[in-house]
């Protein structure tokens, strides 16, 4: 039903790899890739960083802006979505007294970026409750709508939930807020290659999102878009030569965040050849990935509650490649036992079935989800395997 191309990843036979939306995966052969300019910058550091890195850059960036529906003006590397959010928190004039938007289903080092902020500035957190399972998008404007006063001055929020697993309508959030002259922060560390993106479009002020997630480039890869007329205020959360710049060739922004001081940026340089390369391994392209893996997240979903005995989560439109769905209840159910932050349900998947899938607690430490992930390499069988050993570890209690 679905084809599989799990040869063109390195896991080994033995695992089912269900948990993509955490770090991603990278081909085999952007790997390749990667360490031939690693290879290449060890030859010579100095002509790579520094005589021939910002232009290599630049044509990485125009790559991805394209690819995410944006000028390349407005569009700077970062390591992760995390670093594009306390890139835009840390450089807002906040003060004392605003207010700042955000939800219940915030990805948690994304808040606490903003009450760390929020805390210098002496701002007010408004956390806005939304449910989930989601039925509507109603269920998700309408209070954060509610919640807005003359004060506030952001509202951040995800583009696809992490722990729920569900998209956004971040359209027309966007439009709302900027009709009362609101800002928005979109924390779209899912978006990029899970849905299509065309950001000059969405009219967020602000959005970070992983490339090294559904786009599969290498790890520490990830992009911040900025809206023109905004570039100028915000700058990446380590200063380092690009402040006192006396060039003018090009804006201080893209200057900032093109150099923070010594990385390896080999992550950026494979952007490109990561959209290509997927473009071309899927008939169809990236368009049709992001059909697949949809459909297969949802025919796993449906399996996996038919399995259960357990309800759809939410309708259709709100799902993209990963899938959060409710564990059946256990009456007996002792205060959780965590390792790490992780279940010990999500550890016996792994270490009695070698299967990798996250168990979330959420919102509280009696409802426990299990997240499913699709991604080109799985298949329906994967997630027959993954109802199977479930129903085994839930028998006995875990």
């Amino acid at each position: 039903m679905f084809k599989s191309y799990r040869k063109e990843w390195s896991f080994p036979e033995e695992i089912t790899f269900l948990n993509h939306g955490s770090f991603g995966a990278c081909p085999r052969i952007i790997l390749e890739r990667q360490d031939k300019l690693r290879h290449e910058l060890e030859q010579n550091p100095m002509d790579f960083l520094h005589r021939t890195l910002e232009k290599r850059l630049d044509t990485a960036r125009e790559r991805l802006a394209s690819f995410v529906g944006c000028s390349p003006e407005c569009l700077v590397f970062v390591s992760n979505a995390t670093t594009g959010v306390n890139a835009v928190l840390q450089s807002l004039d906040l003060r004392q007294g605003d207010e700042i938007l955000v939800n219940n289903h915030e990805y948690n080092a994304s808040r606490n970026a903003l009450d760390y902020v929020a805390g210098l500035k002496g701002c007010k957190v408004i956390c806005v409750e939304i449910p989930y399972p989601v039925q509507s998008k109603d269920d998700v404007i309408e209070p954060f709508l509610a919640a807005a006063t003359p004060r506030t001055r952001l509202a951040m929020f995800d583009h696809i939930t992490s722990a729920t697993g569900f998209i956004m309508p971040v359209k027309e959030l966007t439009e709302r807020f900027n009709q009362l002259g609101i800002e928005t922060l979109i924390d779209g560390a899912h978006g990029p290659g899970m849905v299509p993106l065309e950001l000059e479009k969405l009219g967020a002020t602000y959005y970070t999102g992983n490339c090294h997630k559904w786009m599969c480039t290498p790890k520490g890869s990830a992009l911040l878009y900025v809206q023109q007329g905004k570039l100028e205020k915000i700058h990446p959360p380590v200063i380092s030569h690009g402040w006192n710049t006396l060039r003018t060739d090009r804006s201080k922004y893209l200057i900032q965040f093109g150099w923070t001081g010594t990385l390896c940026p080999t992550p950026w340089l494979c952007i490109p050849d990561t959209i290509d390369y997927l473009e071309n391994l899927v008939p169809g392209g990236w368009s049709a990935i992001q059909k697949r893996n949809h459909e297969l997240a949802l025919a796993g979903r449906d399996l996996i509650c038919r399995e259960l005995g357990m309800p759809i989560p939410c309708p259709d439109e709100f799902q993209g490649s990963m899938v959060t769905i409710a564990l059946p209840p256990d009456p007996q159910l002792r205060p959780p036992l965590l390792l790490r932050f992780e279940a010990i349900l999500q550890n016996r998947l792994w270490e009695e079935h070698r299967i990798e899938a996250p168990i979330f607690f959420w919102p509280d430490f009696k409802t426990r989800w299990v997240r499913i992930s699709a991604q080109l390499y799985n298949s329906i069988e994967d997630y027959q395997k993954l109802a199977e050993a479930l129903k085994k570890e839930l028998s006995l209690g875990y």
